[in-house]
């Protein structure tokens, strides 16, 4: 498994520390680094994720890049494939995009003025034509939501921009092997992530797609030696993005040294997982990344 790290949006509130972080991210190994995304989010909480992959493509030396996950129905698909290609031309690594529906608040995808219903057929249209125009093809299609005319987007990004769908629905799983190169999963176990992995591959042949799949799951830890006060960080942060009691992500969520974090992540080996990428909390920005190279470090090699 590649393991990699959910930069804590706390570094971007300083050039010095995002810096420091990607450094440290560089030197130690980690396969990827990543970003989120949310417009305004359960009270206006929120940051642009191709903004922060910008970011973090003109810093490091190696790492590749990720959203994850892009609020894809939110946008028109032309502006964001030109993003995706302006940042994959940046990112030594290479570029992924991790692709979700928004559906946690739905006063979210209102205020972006998009009906919440239709949130699922929009990333649908959207992923079809966002694949196409990153290849450079010029497009000319008439759907529900998009209408393009001979588009194109051009230069295509240097190498092949992996889209991977985010989701725990039957839905999001139909999504993932229809117009996916892998799906996103995130609070599952590993016996329901290796039956979701199964169930894409279903999807994906009743497509008639053959894909080099590109699976991950994101994992929310909290690093500190006493691993009540990580999980007293962890559950904090949680709580305020989600809106919901700790209780409901326990279960999937790890907490304390790194070596309970590796742990976790190791029980998901031969479910089909290929990236890992870790959403850390800790008391700064210099403690999730170290506690995330010293979980790299701790698992075995790619």
């Amino acid at each position: 498994m590649r393991l990699g790290l959910r930069v804590p949006a706390t570094a971007f509130a300083d050039a010095a520390v995002l810096r420091e972080v990607v450094a440290v991210a560089d030197d130690g190994g980690l396969d990827q680094l990543s970003v989120g995304d949310h417009v305004t989010f359960h009270g206006g909480q929120g940051n642009d994720g191709m903004v922060g992959a910008a970011a973090l493509a003109g810093l490091s030396r190696r790492c590749e890049i990720g959203v994850s996950v892009y609020q894809l129905p939110l946008r028109h698909p032309v502006p964001v494939a030109r993003q995706v290609q302006g940042i994959a031309a940046l990112a030594s690594g290479g570029f992924a995009l991790g692709v979700g529906v928004g559906g946690e608040d739905r006063t979210e995808v209102r205020a972006c003025g998009v009906d919440p219903a239709t949130r699922g057929r929009r990333t649908d249209e959207s992923l079809a034509l966002l694949r196409r125009l990153l290849t450079g093809e010029t497009v000319t299609a008439h759907g529900e939501f998009f209408d393009l005319d001979g588009v194109s987007v051009l230069p295509p990004p240097p190498r092949p921009v992996p889209l991977v769908v985010g989701g725990r629905s039957d839905a999001a799983l139909r999504r993932a092997g229809a117009y996916g190169d892998g799906w996103l999963g995130v609070w599952v176990s590993s016996r329901r992530y290796a039956d979701a992995v199964t169930a894409v591959q279903q999807h994906a042949v009743a497509a008639a797609r053959t894909v080099d799949w590109r699976h991950g799951l994101q994992m929310w830890c909290g690093f500190g030696p006493e691993p009540a006060r990580a999980r007293a960080l962890l559950a904090a942060q949680m709580e305020q993005l989600y809106a919901l009691p700790f209780a409901k992500f326990e279960k999937w969520c790890p907490a304390g040294p790194p070596d309970v974090v590796a742990e976790a992540v190791a029980g998901y080996a031969g479910t089909g997982v290929r990236d890992v990428g870790l959403i850390a909390v800790a008391a700064t920005p210099q403690d999730a990344v170290a506690g995330a190279v010293a979980v790299r470090r701790l698992l075995p090699a790619d």
